[in-house]
């Protein structure tokens, strides 16, 4: 059986990451700078010969914006693609579209859940806990329900593509969503920081469950925005 791969792709950079607001399950558009981005990576793979047996995204138009962009500079229209909400952004709840500085350095570091914690070293629980204590709306998830829907989500792709024979399989995802996959596949390794926009992380399923190869690589786009402009 051929080898299962997940290519997971950070969807484009958007309006609200550029003016510094946390999206989670708002939505707004890439930039054209964001599109360009994706046309980086999506060139960038197409020059790797890279050969994508499925493709996953989650509901988010940002991310099937960022899907659309990176299957047409594959030039592979018959990749069978699925949605699935389980692989969206975390929700921030009555905090989503408030600036990031406000969210993450001046509401959750004054909950319990921070205290006493040095902050470089705060885990995914503990964000999650602080977020459902300070989300007035009660949308937010706990923890137990955030891992699980992100895990099964990601495993279930995965699945799908062994079942099916294997190969490469292309997904676009969220910043924190990809590195909460990865902390949960490896709870040892520290926190995944700076998956950048457009960046690819790669990931292994086989017999015994999943490895993490490689996070955040951003060399695809970089070749493919230097042959964009090239042409």
């Amino acid at each position: 059986m051929t080898k299962t791969k997940l290519y997971i792709v950070r969807h484009g950079k958007t309006m609200f990451n550029t003016i510094g607001r946390a999206q989670g399950w708002s939505d707004t558009p890439l930039t054209p700078a964001g599109e360009l981005g994706i046309h980086g990576t999506g060139r960038g793979f197409y020059e790797a010969n890279m050969d994508f047996v499925a493709a996953f995204s989650s509901d988010s138009g940002r991310t099937i914006q960022t899907m659309d962009i990176l299957l047409d500079e594959l030039h592979q229209p018959k990749i069978p693609y699925l949605r699935d909400k389980r692989i969206r952004e975390w929700c921030f709840g009555s905090l989503d579209g408030g600036f990031d500085g406000m969210l993450f350095e001046g509401v959750l570091p004054r909950t319990s859940a921070y205290a006493g914690k040095d902050m470089e070293n705060l885990t995914y629980e503990d964000m999650a806990n602080g977020i459902v204590e300070v989300d007035t709306a009660n949308w937010a998830e706990p923890w137990d329900v955030l891992k699980n829907r992100i895990y099964s989500g990601f495993e279930d792709m995965a699945h799908r593509v062994r079942q099916n024979g294997g190969g490469n399989a292309l997904v676009v995802s969220h910043g924190m969503t990809i590195g909460t996959f990865c902390n949960l596949v490896h709870p040892d390794r520290p926190r995944p920081r700076g998956i950048l926009n457009g960046s690819v992380t790669v990931v292994s399923y086989d017999d015994s469950g999943f490895t993490v190869e490689k996070i955040g690589d951003i060399s695809y786009q970089e070749t493919g925005l230097t042959l964009l402009e090239n042409d």
